[in-house]
């Protein structure tokens, strides 16, 4: 799996979650994940989750972004067991690099008191699964009460950088841990 860090900040609108934007972007082919800031203004059309369609909308004026696409298998519930690593893994990054932070995650989410840190949607196209998780770095422009990245204290590129670090590792390892069993039955001299 490969990861990449984009410097130059994109505006995410829900567009991107689709098969092949991260070729079309970035010339990364195969499974891959990137991380960028940016603002976030989903459009009603473009929300993946039927549950927010007539919610108050998706929208952060500053957020990290992360999008991961695989080609694996175009399989919705692995691609929700994926999602739900990964927000497991940014729990456990942001504890690491906030220690006193109080960071818990519900499902997909992260919640910091009462604000809510993250948004994420895991969904699939004809050749991919593909998943968009993000945090919110500075307030503002959220329509329910958020928290950030700045009242924890923790550098957004930093976290982004970290977050995309430990996920290829552990799909690596995954990928390892995978390819190094034998089936049962399997006869062994």
């Amino acid at each position: 799996m490969k990861t990449l860090w984009l410097e130059q900040p994109i505006r995410y609108e829900g567009t991107q979650l689709r098969a092949h934007w991260i070729l079309q972007t970035t010339g990364l082919c195969g499974d891959a994940a990137v991380g960028f800031r940016g603002p976030c203004r989903i459009a009603r059309a473009e929300i993946a989750d039927l549950a927010d369609l007539d919610g108050p909308g998706i929208a952060g004026d500053d957020m990290v972004h992360v999008i991961w696409e695989s080609f694996a298998a175009t399989d919705l519930l692995l691609a929700v067991h994926r999602q739900r690593l990964l927000a497991a893994q940014a729990a456990e990054v942001l504890a690491s690099m906030a220690p006193t932070a109080r960071i818990v995650r519900q499902g997909d989410d992260l919640f910091v008191g009462d604000g809510k840190l993250s948004i994420s949607i895991a969904t699939v196209t004809p050749v991919s699964s593909v998943i968009h998780f993000a945090v919110n770095a500075t307030p503002g422009g959220a329509p329910v009460a958020t928290a950030t990245l700045a009242e924890i204290g923790v550098a957004p590129a930093a976290f982004g950088q970290a977050l995309l670090a430990r996920l290829q590792q552990e799909q690596g390892s995954i990928a390892e841990a995978r390819a190094k069993v034998r089936a049962k039955g399997e006869w062994v001299s």
